[in-house]
């Protein structure tokens, strides 16, 4: 009579512990890594300069190069390096960028390529896009980014401004941008390693206004036209 009695209570302790455990909720699942999400928050430009490094990191890119950074009368110049030849050029100029842009993301396309040279095409958009940014704002941010690659790459890296060019659309603006021009010219004439490239008398006609077959339609960016008077203009300020 024993042997059934424990029987019976050995299935029934299996049953109740199959009901607990079948009623415990599933483990999580292991999470996976994914790629960070754009935040509200993000950096403007933020995808721009992730691209630069993904393709940095696909093939390296030259040593002891000029950088070409700012805006996008840079980034539109595709064909910066055939324009240059010779000469080991990478091209950072990104969005419709600032002063500001450019001092934000340094570290990551600046500092890094230990250039020879750089070259700085900027300031027609921090004079656009705020009605509060004068000429002298302008030379202020630039000061500070000279200050800074100064601080980073050291006092024999070579730097080149390249004067804010005049527009047809941006006419209104030719003023403060030609106060800006003046005091970062005056500014690097006082310094070594540094030069300022003047392009903005070279786009303008005899009375004064920007030359219109030099852009394309939205009459901000600059035609095959235009390009050629900047290569023309900066190529004697390279270094070899």
């Amino acid at each position: 009579m024993k042997k059934p009695l424990v029987l019976i209570c050995c299935l029934a302790f299996v049953l109740f512990t199959a009901q607990r455990l079948t009623a415990q909720p599933a483990p999580p699942a292991p999470a996976t890594q994914a790629a960070p999400a754009a935040s509200a928050t993000q950096a403007p430009f933020y995808n721009e300069i992730a691209e630069f490094k993904r393709k940095d990191s696909l093939r390296h890119p030259p040593g002891n190069a000029i950088v070409f950074v700012g805006s996008s009368s840079f980034r539109k110049w595709t064909s910066v390096q055939t324009d240059f030849p010779g000469y080991p050029i990478i091209n950072r100029g990104f969005g419709g960028s600032t002063l500001d842009d450019v001092i934000h993301y340094a570290g990551d396309i600046i500092y890094p390529y230990h250039p020879k040279q750089v070259v700085v095409y900027c300031g027609d958009n921090d004079l656009a896009s705020d009605k509060k940014v004068s000429g002298k704002k302008v030379y202020k941010k630039f000061e500070r980014l000279y200050g800074l690659i100064r601080k980073h790459l050291g006092n024999e890296v070579d730097i080149l401004y390249v004067s804010i060019k005049p527009s047809p659309s941006r006419e209104r603006l030719m003023p403060e941008m030609e106060r800006a021009n003046d005091l970062i010219h005056n500014f690097m004439a006082e310094h070594s390693h540094a030069a300022f490239v003047d392009v903005y008398h070279l786009m303008l006609n005899a009375q004064g206004h920007p030359m219109d077959d030099l852009f394309i339609g939205d009459k901000l960016h600059m035609s095959e036209k235009g390009y050629k008077i900047w290569q023309q203009a900066i190529l004697p300020y390279l270094d070899k």
